[in-house]
């Protein structure tokens, strides 16, 4: 059965983790030194990784053979895990679940002791959606679970998460992922499925991903289906774009003081069918990009525009 890319390619292990050394080194070593909490909170934007490390901190915790604190993905807890047999492991969606009821279910299960794991292991997904009743109720087991229970909460949205919970777990904050690494890592996909990868296709990808690299090998995976070479053509006819030659017209525009061409780009850009959202978050990225040039000696390092643009951007920028 076919597998998308960004299943087939998740990680296993906390050294194929991408973008979050900070967090898997420290719970890599937290495993490996017997020292694992009893509540973890990941938190961060959407594709960067939190329910694959708690599924990863999942399977350390079981693991029969650990490897410094890493699961060896080659024993029966943890292939019953990553196969989803393991009856131990408990994967909840708050946002279908989230009911004062669906807590009292896990506050029932958390007084028996695992049926072949080590560790009961709960991974609740989206826990900003759990009701307020549910928090409660939620509470008093998170604050003294039974030793053979672990509790691994993964949320978008940390500012709708209770005091009393952030107080009672172990905070982790996902970043968003360099969009070096990013690139790095659909090289590397690109080269294990066999298909090429423009550099410049692949830096466009990062670029658009928003630091999220489900979001990119999803829109790999998209451009993949076209043909055996992605190109940064077929990554902007996928993605809505229609070059970035708009992105110099408007500036030009606005540093003339002509908003009539302004909204004559803008109506062009509508009648081809561009994704205007889209092109509003490159243009966004374009005047960053010229305020960057007009205020700083040398940003050729952070600038999010490719290599063969920068003079363009330090001209207009003197606009």
């Amino acid at each position: 059965m076919y597998q998308a890319l960004y299943r087939k390619y998740r990680p296993k292990t906390f050294s194929q983790v991408v973008g979050q050394q900070h967090i898997t080194d420290t719970l890599q070593r937290q495993v490996a030194d017997g020292q694992v909490g009893h509540a973890y909170l990941f938190t961060g934007t959407r594709g960067t990784g939190k329910t694959t490390c708690a599924r990863i901190l999942a399977k350390a915790v079981n693991c029969q053979h650990p490897i410094d604190g890493a699961p060896c993905n080659q024993c029966a807890a943890c292939r019953g895990i990553d196969d989803g047999s393991v009856m131990d492991v408990v994967e909840i969606d708050a946002a279908s679940n989230n009911g004062v009821d669906n807590v009292r279910e896990i506050r029932e299960e958390v007084q028996y002791t695992p049926a072949v794991a080590r560790y009961r292991v709960y991974i609740i997904d989206e826990v900003h959606m759990l009701s307020p009743g549910a928090f409660n109720a939620l509470l008093k087991t998170l604050e003294e679970p039974p030793e053979h229970v672990i509790f691994i909460l993964a949320t978008t949205e940390r500012h709708k998460i209770p005091a009393t919970i952030l107080s009672r777990c172990q905070c982790f904050e996902f970043v968003r992922i360099p969009a070096g690494e990013i690139v790095a890592r659909l090289q590397q996909v690109a080269r294990a499925e066999g298909f090429e990868l423009e550099e410049r296709a692949a830096e466009l990808i990062a670029r658009l991903s928003d630091g999220a690299l489900r979001n990119a090998l999803s829109l790999l995976e998209q451009c993949a289906a076209l043909g055996n070479s992605v190109t940064q053509g077929m990554v902007m006819e996928i993605a809505g774009l229609s070059g970035r030659e708009h992105l110099f017209e408007v500036s030009a525009a606005v540093a003339a003081k002509d908003g009539a061409q302004v909204l004559r780009a803008a109506r062009e850009l509508a009648a081809s069918s561009q994704d205007l959202a889209q092109v509003t978050v490159e243009l966004l990225t374009h005047f960053r990009d010229l305020l960057l040039c007009k205020t700083l000696p040398s940003p050729e390092s952070i600038l999010d525009a490719p290599p063969d643009e920068h003079a363009l951007l330090h001209a207009r920028a003197q606009d």
